[in-house]
């Protein structure tokens, strides 16, 4: 149960600090509006947490 806590403590935390960097630091980087730019900054987050998923699942098989 605590390790399970403190995976969805550190997925909290993970989450805040990009919201803020999203909210902070987006700005300073100037993209271009386009529909590619949307659909990476939409779906990176998702793909990034499926591939960590997948790194966290293949070292617990193999243990």
């Amino acid at each position: 149960m605590e390790n399970q806590l403190s995976f969805v403590v550190k997925l909290l935390i993970m989450s805040a600090f990009v919201s803020v960097l999203i909210k902070y630091a987006g700005p300073l980087w100037p993209l271009p509006a386009t529909d590619t730019n949307a659909l990476i900054l939409v779906l990176s987050p998702t793909v990034i947490m499926a591939i960590a998923l997948l790194w966290r699942f293949q070292t617990q098989k193999q243990n």
